[in-house]
């Protein structure tokens, strides 16, 4: 799909955002405004471009129909690298959005605040929220993915999964923590580890 000018952006980016908060298209003239233009001929020009590139299309004849092809990403900007190490050129251009919203918009993850510092060496710690994903019907976890488990004497605890037989080892990530190992009718894996949130 081509590009967009900086004049094309500003109007496409301006029609997802007013579509997406009124759920109805804008007139000509609230264009016009929105753009600080005193002619329609150059909102005309721009939604032409942007129907011609395959952004935005409407029905001949009928005012207020136009539709959204292709809606802008959701998310927090991706303004590039930085390092943690040496040092690297500062970030200019963003490169994308990080949408988070894959994980709130699913019925099947949830949050658990994070207590306790068994995990520090998977650079989990106290106070952090994990997002784990709810395993259904037969569902197994991975050797060495990190779950979150009732074990009878423990309640829930976040460990990394591993099966030897009929046995499960539910491995801490810090030396200061002994394995809990269980038969398999011991343990019920509530979930996986998908994310994991930290603020400051």
């Amino acid at each position: 799909m081509e590009s967009l000018t900086s004049a094309q952006k500003e109007l496409f980016d301006w029609l997802v955002d007013y579509i997406d908060k009124s759920q109805h298209a804008p007139s000509i003239r609230q264009m016009m405004n929105a753009m600080n233009l005193r002619s329609p001929a150059p909102v005309q020009s721009r939604l032409e471009k942007l129907r011609n590139k395959g952004y935005i299309d409407w029905t001949e004849g009928k005012a207020r129909t136009i539709r959204i092809l292709r809606p802008k990403p959701k998310g927090i900007p991706i303004l590039g690298a930085i390092a943690a190490g040496g040092l690297l050129e500062p970030f200019t251009d963003e490169q994308g959005k990080l949408d988070l919203s894959h994980f709130t918009h699913q019925k099947n993850c949830y949050a658990l605040r994070v207590t306790g510092d068994s995990m520090i060496e998977d650079l989990i710690t106290e106070g952090d929220f994990v997002i784990m994903r709810s395993l259904y019907g037969d569902e197994q976890p991975k050797e060495g993915q990190i779950v979150a488990a009732i074990v009878p004497g423990h309640g829930t605890t976040l460990k990394r999964f591993y099966q030897e037989g009929e046995m499960i080892v539910l491995q801490p990530s810090n030396p200061r923590y002994q394995p809990i190992e269980l038969r398999t009718d011991q343990v019920t894996i509530q979930g996986v580890l998908v994310g994991v949130w930290r603020a400051y």
